[in-house]
């Protein structure tokens, strides 16, 4: 459950504008502020059924999102490849260039 939900959050991070309001509020609810279903339906006046049917239809649509654009794997795979960078540059024996380097590699991990 724990891996499901930190794959919503993250396809949450990238594609909740696209979500309908309903969806993206009981999304961000349920997820991110860690509210049951039923304290959800209380807040919003609506059976628990409605709530779990908005959330099941967002967290599909998530999966979806990212099945077609990809920018999940994308960011993940720029992590990956910042890491391996970051690891090369600590080798390096030049101090001045080793801090030049950390300071570029910071800056691309920035513009995710």
């Amino acid at each position: 459950m724990l891996e499901k939900t930190n794959q919503v959050n993250l396809l949450f991070d990238f594609y909740a504008p696209l979500l309908k309001g309903k969806q993206r509020e009981y999304l961000e609810l349920y997820y991110l502020d860690d509210l049951s279903l039923g304290e959800i339906a209380e807040m919003h006046e609506v059976s628990r059924q409605a709530v779990y049917d908005h959330i099941k239809r967002a967290e599909k649509q998530l999966f979806e999102y990212d099945e077609k654009l990809r920018l999940a794997w994308k960011h993940e795979q720029r992590m990956n490849v910042l890491n391996r960078m970051n690891e090369l540059v600590q080798g390096l024996a030049d101090e001045a260039a080793r801090e030049e380097l950390n300071t570029l590699l910071h800056q691309l991990s920035e513009m995710d």
